[in-house]
């Protein structure tokens, strides 16, 4: 994640990511618990995606921004392809390092706004709530386009801009979900789909493919709600609104603009 720049009243609390150590992959009373719950929806979804595009092997690679613990990079490691994950949080690297029974994944320190890579470096490259998290996302997106391939993939995931995402995302996470830390989500980093597709655009990237990710409500147990606990059996589904949570994929062009 983007490490707090700003002195803004609103500025957005990334330096939680420093304090999980061992919550990222045990605790539930934490927005972190809804993470891990719906990346068991996401993964499937990011390598079917690359599946449909590339061999699964080591001849595949992809870099995961903003990698946190490495939910993604573990997983996509374990499916066959050559992993590099970043962020900015020592702390969040080591437990992702910790937790990748491949122990094949390069983890290292770097910031989004300037990768440490060649241009052209990646096939694939993810960032999974990690756009909400930065000033700057179609700068930075600018920065992940030089470092893929021709024909490369960027997949995402992050929040649309709306009253009810403000809403559902923060007030009601900040109101069911315990130890959920202030300023976790700030409305004003919420990005549109159409706002994210012209970053794309402006960086010589068309996105292909959206869609929406939302709780299942029958997977919650009444007596849970108010708990201030995320249920173990909370589950995810895919759906067609993009209304709150949205993740899609964009491929850059094979040629120069």
């Amino acid at each position: 994640m983007e490490k707090n720049q700003s002195l803004k009243k609103d500025a957005v609390n990334n330096d939680i990511y420093e304090t999980y150590g061992e919550r990222w992959y045990t605790a539930f009373d934490d927005p972190v618990a809804l993470l891990r719950a719906e990346s068991k929806t996401k993964t499937p979804w990011i390598i079917d995606k690359i599946q449909n595009h590339y061999s699964l092997d080591k001849n595949t690679s992809v870099l995961d921004v903003g990698c946190g613990a490495g939910f993604l990079s573990n997983a996509l490691s374990e499916a066959g392809l050559k992993v590099t994950g970043v962020d900015l949080s020592e702390e969040s690297l080591r437990v992702a390092a910790q937790y990748d029974k491949t122990k094949a994944v390069n983890y290292q320190k770097a910031d989004a706004y300037h990768l440490p890579f060649a241009d052209q470096s990646f096939d694939i490259l993810t960032a999974m709530d990690f756009l909400e998290h930065v000033e700057d996302p179609a700068g930075v997106i600018q920065e992940f386009s030089r470092v893929l391939k021709p024909g490369g993939l960027f997949i995402f995931h992050t929040f649309n801009r709306n009253p009810l995402a403000h809403l559902v995302i923060i007030k009601m996470v900040e109101w069911l979900v315990k130890n959920t830390p202030k300023h976790m989500h700030i409305i004003r980093l919420f990005i549109k789909p159409s706002e994210l597709s012209n970053y794309c655009a402006k960086a010589n990237m068309k996105v292909e493919k959206m869609v929406g990710i939302k709780p299942v409500f029958a997977s919650i147990p009444i007596k849970s709600i108010f708990s201030g606990v995320v249920p173990k059996s909370l589950r995810f589904e895919l759906t067609k609104s993009l209304m709150l949570s949205y993740m899609g994929y964009a491929v850059k062009s094979r040629t120069l603009n």
